[in-house]
């Protein structure tokens, strides 16, 4: 078995040296920071946060005002059976969902409150919130411009809006420069960060688990078996499309954060008496806090970035999944949407910062004193571990369920990722048998790698390359603002009527009517 780790080491070794020096430049470029009050600031979170701002502002508080009505939608009140698309509402939040609830939520809350302090939690909250309207705009925008083809399939996300969007708008040529960038930025993290990585971080924590009774996953071959059944299982649900997809999250996705959210409460109902000790020193945290490099600044700082990262908000790959749902109004997918953030960043995200807060143990306590010593705390397998120790004072047997909550987000997320490669890569190549076939067939292969090698400068790299993607997003949804406010409209005015007792057709003849008015009314301007 030596000789087989020595391959796998070279192998690692000879793609990280090549890719190093492109990762670095692009690192150094798309993560660019700024010197803020004593704290480095990360451009690309800023430009993530003010686009949460800016479309919160603009649509009128909309992840507020109509929270109410989104949970409506999502429940199935406004389903309509004939509409286009191939999954439920529900289908598409689960889908979506499950890209992004995942390590970030157990391992980088965990360094967030290490580096940041516990104040940082409510900033991640903040900027979670604020995330809601921006999945709100891409996700509308995501369904105004989706490709249904003649057997029903849909294909949508940033690349097909941003072409076709800022074409209307008078603007070709950026957008097609746009969609085509945003393609190879969304497939070149769907292979490295939504696949490789996932498999790679579960089968550590696996390994971990199991180090005491058994060396076998730690070896070469158990972590080949452990890689060909997660690529097989992933590829039996990627040949069943969106539709199998939508099939698998929508039971998935609640069963996990069902079972993982059950373990906070078990540890915060263990610890009740702690808990309004705990609360308060997260909201003083907030605003001052202590041992902590920049202060406020750099709590907050910490929390946007940590927040970012997990729900993806502005990125552009959730419309993807939630451009196949079944509606005639687009509007009505963006108000589904803005529930993703929500149960990623402010729930989930914060149950797990009270959790560690409450019964951190000795792990979190150390990485508080090192932050305070000036010295690096970082790594996944850090965060892992401080809230596996958290865990553990009120479920000794954790480490357990803490592997299968793992393995369960990390394959949600490596399905859904699968998904989203495959339309930028039919995008880009074209949707025929063979251009489907290959990109599975390399996806499941490099499934199989993630458990064998690690590339970590390949994850670095995608990391950059998914955050780049949120850099072309951005600038198409401020142009293409207008066209999601009228949708907007039309979806509250259908849901008024809706409520009222109208019927279904009554209402899309009015709206038909509606839209050859205002045809005419662009045609007679335009003469």
């Amino acid at each position: 078995m030596a000789g087989q780790h020595s391959w796998t080491d070279e192998i690692d070794q000879t793609v990280n040296n090549l890719f190093e020096p492109v990762s670095r430049v692009l690192t150094d470029v798309v993560f660019y920071e700024v010197g803020l009050f004593g704290s480095d600031f990360p451009l690309i979170v800023g430009w993530l946060a003010v686009a949460g701002l800016v479309f919160t502002v603009l649509f009128g508080f909309v992840q507020f005002r109509h929270f109410p009505l989104a949970l409506r939608l999502v429940r199935g009140r406004y389903e309509q059976p004939d509409a286009p698309g191939e999954v439920t509402h529900f289908q598409a939040l689960t889908s979506a969902v499950s890209g992004t609830v995942g390590l970030g939520n157990i391992a980088g809350v965990a360094i967030a409150v290490s580096i940041g302090g516990p104040g940082a939690t409510v900033w991640m909250m903040l900027c979670g919130l604020l995330g809601m309207a921006s999945k709100f705009v891409e996700c509308t925008l995501g369904v105004r411009y989706r490709d249904i083809d003649a057997r029903g399939r849909v294909s949508g996300g940033p690349m097909h809006y941003l072409r076709k969007g800022l074409a209307e708008r008078g603007l070709p040529r950026l957008g097609g420069a746009l969609s085509l960038l945003a393609a190879v930025t969304l497939l070149f993290f769907a292979f490295f960060g939504g696949n490789l990585f996932q498999v790679n971080q579960s089968l550590e924590q696996l390994v971990a688990v199991t180090e005491d009774h058994t060396s076998f996953f730690a070896d070469s071959s158990g972590a080949l078996l452990f890689g060909a059944v997660v690529a097989l299982l992933a590829g039996l649900v990627l040949v069943g499309g969106i539709r199998a997809i939508g099939r698998v999250t929508s039971r998935l996705v609640p069963a996990m954060s069902i079972l993982y959210c059950a373990a906070c409460l078990v540890v915060i109902g263990c610890n009740a008496a702690a808990v309004p000790d705990a609360v308060a020193t997260i909201c003083r945290a907030a605003v001052s806090p202590d041992g902590v490099a920049g202060g406020v600044v750099g709590a907050l700082i910490v929390g946007f970035q940590r927040a970012a990262f997990s729900n993806e908000a502005g990125v552009g790959s959730a419309p993807i999944a939630h451009s196949a749902v079944k509606t005639k109004r687009p509007a009505t997918e963006g108000l589904v949407a803005l529930i993703e953030p929500f149960l990623d960043t402010v729930v989930i995200c914060t149950m797990t910062a009270l959790t560690i807060v409450i019964a951190g143990g000795p792990l979190y306590e150390e990485a508080r004193e090192r932050v305070a010593a000036g010295e690096p705390v970082e790594g996944n397998a850090v965060g892992i571990s401080i809230t596996s120790d958290a865990f553990e004072t009120a479920l000794p047997g954790f480490p357990y369920v803490l592997t299968l909550a793992v393995f369960l987000f990390a394959f949600a997320t490596i399905i859904t990722w699968g998904y989203y490669g495959l339309k930028a890569w039919t995008h880009l190549f074209g949707q025929s048998r063979l251009a489907d076939g290959s990109y599975k067939a390399l996806f499941c292969l490099l499934t199989v790698g993630g458990a064998l090698l690690s590339l970590g400068t390949l994850v670095d790299l995608a990391d950059a390359f998914l955050f780049l993607a949120a850099v072309c997003n951005i600038i198409g949804l401020y142009l293409l603002a207008p066209v999601v406010r009228a949708e907007l409209r039309k979806v509250l005015n259908y849901v008024r009527r809706k409520d009222a007792g109208d019927s279904d057709e009554a209402i899309e003849a009015d709206e038909r009517a509606a839209e050859q008015a205002e045809s005419a009314e662009d045609i007679t301007l335009a003469k």
